[in-house]
């Protein structure tokens, strides 16, 4: 499995993280770490680590861009 660190933005109403959350894992993903780093504007801001089968994360973004609202901001690849 290979691990990423993603910045996502999210509405900041309550199911958004769980719904995102329940996505990850759709993709196969197992969540890691979650830094929940605050909110504004009616978006939440977080920072999650992920495992994911294989090193392609096309999936992953594909399946989290299907989300209404959600947006990754930034993803890294980072050593296991």
């Amino acid at each position: 499995m290979a691990l990423f660190k993603l910045q996502v933005s999210l509405p900041d109403r309550p199911g958004s993280l769980g719904a995102l959350a329940s996505a990850i894992g759709f993709a196969g993903g197992d969540i890691r770490g979650l830094v929940v780093k605050g909110a504004e504007e009616g978006k939440g801001f977080d920072d999650i680590t992920v495992a994911i089968p294989g090193s392609d994360p096309t999936d992953l973004l594909n399946i989290l861009g299907s989300i209404g609202g959600v947006e990754v901001l930034s993803i890294n690849a980072l050593d296991e």
